[in-house]
């Protein structure tokens, strides 16, 4: 019997920059950097060590608005 190992990270990418290229906007999409079109959503910690991090979300911004920004109180945990 074969044991699956899982990683949040091919998950991530697969979402992200993996998607973009597949769709040939690698140009425009995939990627935090200037020029870039970009959708964030942040959290506290790190999602590919701990993927219960994305239960705790702190910051959403979608096309340029904020909808979402609990980062000061996060920050007095």
């Amino acid at each position: 019997m074969s044991m699956m190992v899982w990683s949040p990270a091919p998950l991530s990418a697969s979402g992200t920059s993996s998607a973009a290229q597949l769709l040939g906007l690698q140009d425009k999409l995939g990627a935090l950097k200037p020029g870039m079109a970009a959708d964030i959503v942040a959290v506290p910690g790190n999602p590919i060590a701990d993927i219960k991090a994305v239960q705790s979300v702190i910051f959403v911004m979608k096309n340029g608005v904020v909808y979402k920004n609990d980062r000061a109180a996060a920050a007095g945990k």
